[in-house]
């Protein structure tokens, strides 16, 4: 899923676009046991109830392809009879309406979810009448092309309320209020089928997690069938790692920007285009070659790629120095804008390699404005008369 479909299916979780039809719940206590369940039609619920899930359902759909937001692709075995994306798919096609099997997934989260506390999981059955799109590219309610059917679910901590200072009525008095369990936002949730080109794809599912860094992939693996993506984190380091392995000693500052350059080059032609920006070996490849990066270091690429990132494709948003350049020395931290990188040059001073910024306006030193850098004869000139 893109951006703008994400986008599309959270817009239905306001009242007035709403159609979910069921609700399931399940309240897990710190032991994995079920301590309540229950099944409502959605539409009944108190409206004040109903506005707090609907922030809720909005949660799982909130954030960063790639980071908080994740495509997975079922495996074909998967989809075979007793696989993982076939279960999903009955339950999805039983509406919520069989008690056993809604039960079962309950148990499968259970086992393989990592929560240490209390939790309760939620899980909902909607109904999306997907209006079509005249020629001028609007909505047309009345012009339905196919109906999205789906489930969504978030598996939301529930945590103690701090002790805190309130009104007592029955007392009249400022005392403290008595702690109580609350359900918070969503650790972690999925939505499936995916919605992709307006339409049900039963081959894949959207993944949500709070902490990009705790994607809990045995979970992913255990329960829908599927890898685990690299983390963000983890997308960055392969991608320094490539850096370091394959350019070597030849990564200087200059190749870094040069690198930097052609990196904020794709972003800006892709700017428009909602899908996921990741790049893979092709890509990376060629982002090396421009760079400057020597003939005998793009040798053992192929292979330096295979060991480091395998099949895997690298999101954009997660190489590090798109939204900042950093030079670090073990005293000085330099951050720098993307769009002033050709300030920085590495020089030889004095015998010594230094970082040279370039400084045209006025400077800041503690917030306070300093005069502008003067060479050192003319210094020196000033201080002579």
């Amino acid at each position: 899923m893109n951006k703008v479909e994400i986008s599309e299916i959270k817009k239905q979780f306001t009242p007035d676009k709403c159609t979910i039809q069921h609700i399931c719940t399940c309240y897990v206590g710190a032991e994995k046991e079920k301590k309540f369940t229950a099944k409502d039609a959605f539409l009944s619920l108190p409206e004040e109830e109903m506005h707090k899930y609907l922030a809720f359902f909005k949660k799982v759909l909130t954030g960063t392809i790639g980071k908080n937001l994740m495509n997975l692709e079922f495996p074909l075995a998967e989809e075979a009879e007793g696989g993982k994306q076939e279960f999903l798919l009955k339950l999805r096609d039983s509406e919520l309406d069989d008690d056993e099997l809604v039960d079962k997934f309950y148990d499968k989260i259970i086992e393989h979810y990592d929560h240490p506390e209390k939790y309760c999981i939620l899980l909902i059955y909607a109904v999306y009448d997907v209006p079509g799109k005249g020629t001028d590219n609007l909505e047309e309610d009345d012009a339905s092309e196919n109906v999205y059917r789906y489930m969504l679910c978030c598996l939301c901590p529930v945590e103690l309320t701090k002790g805190e200072l309130g009104y007592d009525p029955e007392k009249n008095r400022i005392g403290e209020l008595p702690q109580d369990w609350v359900v918070k936002v969503p650790d972690k949730g999925f939505l499936f089928p995916s919605f992709a080109d307006r339409t049900a794809d039963i081959h894949e599912m959207l993944y949500y997690t709070k902490k990009p860094e705790e994607i809990q992939p045995d979970f992913i693996n255990f329960v829908f069938g599927a890898d685990a993506p690299l983390t963000a984190g983890d997308q960055k380091e392969t991608f320094n790692m490539l850096v370091e392995e394959v350019l070597g000693e030849s990564a200087d500052v200059e190749v870094m920007k040069n690198i930097h350059d052609s990196l904020t080059e794709i972003v800006q032609d892709n700017k428009e285009n909602p899908e996921p920006l990741a790049i893979g070996k092709m890509e990376v490849k060629k982002i090396f070659e421009k760079s400057g990066a020597p003939e005998e270091a793009m040798e053992k690429f192929d292979a330096s790629y295979e060991d480091i990132a395998g099949d895997q494709e690298i999101m954009v948003s997660n190489v590090p120095g798109i939204k900042k350049f950093d030079v670090k020395t073990p005293d000085i931290e330099i951050h720098v804008k993307p769009d002033y990188v050709d300030l920085i040059e590495a020089r030889v001073v004095d015998g010594r390699q230094c970082i040279v910024i370039a400084v045209d306006d006025h400077v800041q030193v503690n917030g306070v404005n300093v005069r502008t850098l003067i060479p050192q004869d003319e210094r020196r000139g000033e201080a002579e008369e």
